[in-house]
């Protein structure tokens, strides 16, 4: 398996004509590790996660991963984005035709690990079926099966859960769990809702005001194994209402 990756932000800042989104911001990531990034809208979220992938370009500042190699990471967006003329492994196999280390895999491997992913998402019956076919959760396993086939150490994931319905959301926020505990990628995770961060992450980051100001960075002290009676406990709850206050202040 394949190393994790790590990240190291230094003075990092990012300017557009009328506002600065990222000032000045410090962090460092460590490799293996989930963690979460929320704050109020126009905080500067998505943008951190756009220059981390390359997206976009510092205004200034230096944004290192511990590896630069093309399919090193992966980027799932809040919209499916599915390509509506292709089967559901013809989507899935998309990173074999854009990403050039992945052109030389064989037709064989490609589809093992086509399959594999699409197992891990409990889509592997689903194969042959277009877009217009899925239900939303299920095109949102898609886009994360897609995410999955080049196999990344690094995840990016922009509120990918936040036009699910409650219970496709537990569920999707249950098998990312499950994923990220078996392939030990880094999870990068920006939501709008603190309590998907806290019973997702390992550690929260609230960024709050212009600039993208880190306004907490909280280690969340949960049992690894996350299940369903942890989302009803007080002690996640306890966090959810803290995590409530500091955005608040």
């Amino acid at each position: 398996m394949k190393e994790a990756l790590g990240i190291r932000i230094q003075n990092l800042s990012k300017s557009f004509p009328k506002r600065d989104v990222i000032q000045g911001l410090n962090l460092n990531i460590e490799p293996g590790s989930f963690v979460s990034i929320v704050g109020p809208s126009g905080c500067g979220k998505s943008t951190l996660l756009r220059l981390i992938a390359g997206l976009e370009s510092p205004t200034q500042g230096e944004l290192h991963l511990s590896s630069q190699a093309p399919a090193s990471f992966s980027f799932v967006f809040q919209e499916p984005n599915l390509l509506a003329w292709r089967t559901v492994y013809e989507n899935v196999a998309l990173p074999f035709e854009l990403i050039e280390s992945l052109r030389q895999v064989s037709e064989d491997e490609k589809r093992t690990r086509i399959m594999d992913c699409l197992r891990k998402v409990k889509l592997a019956e689903s194969s042959s079926l277009f877009p217009h076919e899925l239900s939303g959760g299920m095109k949102m396993r898609v886009s994360l099966a897609r995410a999955l086939v080049s196999s990344p150490r690094l995840l990016l994931m922009d509120e990918p859960f936040a036009a699910l319905d409650e219970n496709t959301r537990f569920e999707m926020q249950n098998q990312l769990h499950q994923l990220w505990q078996s392939e030990r990628m880094t999870i990068l995770f920006v939501t709008h809702s603190l309590f998907e961060s806290t019973y997702l992450s390992e550690r929260i980051l609230m960024l709050k005001g212009e600039g993208a100001k880190l306004a907490l960075d909280y280690k969340v002290e949960l049992p690894l194994e996350r299940t369903e009676d942890l989302r009803t406990s007080e002690v996640l709850n306890r966090i959810v209402r803290l995590l409530s206050e500091r955005l608040r202040e």
